[in-house]
């Protein structure tokens, strides 16, 4: 393995409450009832896409869809900046990886706005040589564009990759892309385990030989 590809969201960062927070404040002003049951569904999506399926299904006025989507956006940029939600020892795990020789990317769902926020506040700006947001390819997870895009930026090939991704969709994109994966569980739960070729608890104690490096 040559290079290490991160997804952000869950991995770097615990935002999926940020993100649950921003939706709230910004679709409920324009009306939008998010029933439990809906956003279930929306977890996964980008903006765009999150945006898009709320419009559906309560469309509202004088509002640019563009507009809204950023207005999100925003938000979460805020609240990641205000609030204690970097991944626990995620920065010491990467310069372990980087001392190592190898290559750090990131490939994420997540708009590219949010990114150089998160890099700075986790403090590995400096480490990461590649980036790829789903606003820069057709298609976001669970489709490979992100991670075919990185391994291109990368130059190398996705043989040489391994990416390192909590959730389901992001396990299929890797797949797909034909990466070898780690799972990142560090909830306890075993949901992604059986995708997974190597399972990470935590950053703290994890030994980089058991990821064949």
């Amino acid at each position: 393995m040559k290079a290490v590809i991160f997804d952000m969201d869950g991995v770097i960062v615990n935002s999926e409450p940020l993100w649950a927070q921003a939706e709230m404040e910004v679709f409920s002003a324009l009306g939008v009832q998010l029933r439990p049951d809906l956003t279930q569904l929306t977890k996964n999506m980008t903006t765009a896409e999150v945006t898009d399926f709320w419009f559906k299904r309560f469309p509202w006025q004088h509002r640019n869809f563009k507009k809204v989507e950023m207005d999100v956006v925003l938000r979460v940029i805020e609240l990641i900046k205000e609030e204690d939600c970097i991944i626990p020892g995620i920065k010491n795990f990467i310069n372990r990886l980087s001392q190592k020789g190898r290559k750090i990317a990131l490939a994420t769902n997540s708009p590219y706005e949010v990114i150089p926020v998160v890099l700075e506040k986790a403090g590995i700006a400096q480490k990461v040589c590649a980036i790829t947001s789903a606003d820069m390819v057709e298609r976001g997870k669970p489709e490979p564009d992100v991670y075919l895009k990185s391994i291109k930026k990368l130059n190398l090939l996705s043989s040489e990759c391994l990416a390192v991704e909590d959730s389901v969709s992001g396990i299929m994109a890797a797949r797909k892309a034909g990466l070898k994966v780690a799972g990142f569980s560090n909830s306890g739960l075993n949901k992604i385990e059986h995708l997974s070729d190597f399972v990470l608890h935590s950053f703290h104690e994890t030994d980089l030989s058991e990821l064949h490096f």
